[in-house]
């Protein structure tokens, strides 16, 4: 599985709710591209997961990495990829602009900098999804 990204900007967001924890072992870092900046190929080798009531995750079925998180319910973030930064051929310049999920996050997992900080029940409400679906 390949893509190609256009007009990816800088800004990086940080999951640590329980899945995130599961799926990567620790702390899901990823950058937002907009489904119509996005080629993938290779399609035929995803396997994806409808993973809570309002997301689904995706990864290569042949070699087992993460490709991306989608939301799933209306709004204007619906059907957008979250892609993982390792993906990236050149993943530096990156910034992190904003962590989910802070409440859940594993104590020794401090990430530097100044930048939004929502707990699980905010980031639900900022996306119209209620808690435990």
């Amino acid at each position: 599985v390949t893509f190609t990204a256009r007009g990816v900007t800088e800004g990086f967001h940080a999951c640590h709710c329980k899945m995130c924890q599961r799926t990567n072992g620790g702390v899901s870092l990823s950058v937002t591209v907009p489904a119509k900046d996005i080629d993938w190929t290779g399609l035929d080798h995803v396997r994806r997961i409808r993973s809570s009531e309002w997301a689904e995750r995706a990864w290569c079925d042949t070699c087992g990495s993460g490709l991306w998180y989608r939301l799933t319910v209306p709004g204007p973030d619906a059907h957008d990829y979250d892609i993982q930064i390792g993906l990236f051929d050149d993943a530096n310049g990156f910034v992190l602009t904003k962590e989910i999920f802070v409440d859940r996050k594993v104590d020794s997992f401090d990430l530097a900098g100044k930048h939004e900080m929502l707990t699980e029940a905010e980031f639900l409400a900022s996306i119209g999804a209620e808690e435990g679906s």
